[in-house]
């Protein structure tokens, strides 16, 4: 039993080595998936698409669902995030707020994960880009087909 264990397993890393098995009895994808999309040949480096224009008109857009993190309306290109700096803390925290005229980061930002709260921000609040994302100009790569809530939840009109 053991010799033909090994036996097999000798034929299955030389029909591997020569290319001969098929990739479904391996583990890979099927032979007939269908390739990604890229350059040919795919080692070939070809420039990264130019960046989209960021809008940057300070407008607060509407949120789709409840507790959707807000989008971020402005530029935040060079905005320092490390350990020592959040520069989005300069104008959203509970601080700066008056100031600075920006709205305040919710109070679940001062929560550790058991809900108790804290004198900073909470360490997995931190990094704001984790949720928030600025908005571009860029087109969708897909058909958006997402249903706004409030026209899910609509009653039906009725006729006269």
């Amino acid at each position: 039993m053991r010799r033909l264990l090994l036996f097999s397993l000798a034929a299955m890393l030389t029909c591997l080595a020569a290319g001969t098995l098929p990739a479904q009895q391996i583990g890979g994808p099927a032979l007939d998936a269908p390739r990604l999309k890229g350059p040919e040949p795919f080692t070939r480096e070809t420039p990264a698409p130019a960046m989209q224009q960021q809008i940057t008109d300070d407008v607060r857009r509407r949120r789709n669902y409840p507790d959707q993190p807000p989008l971020i309306p402005h530029a935040i290109e060079g905005y320092a995030l490390d350990l020592n700096a959040n520069k989005c803390l300069s104008c959203h925290s509970r601080r700066f707020t008056e100031q600075s005229q920006a709205p305040m980061i919710s109070v679940t930002h001062y929560q550790d994960r058991d809900g108790n709260f804290l004198g900073g921000v909470a360490p997995r609040r931190y990094a704001c880009l984790g949720c928030h994302v600025p908005q571009t100009t860029a087109n969708p790569l897909v058909e958006n087909r997402f249903i706004d809530m409030d026209a899910l939840v609509q009653p039906e009109k009725r006729g006269p």
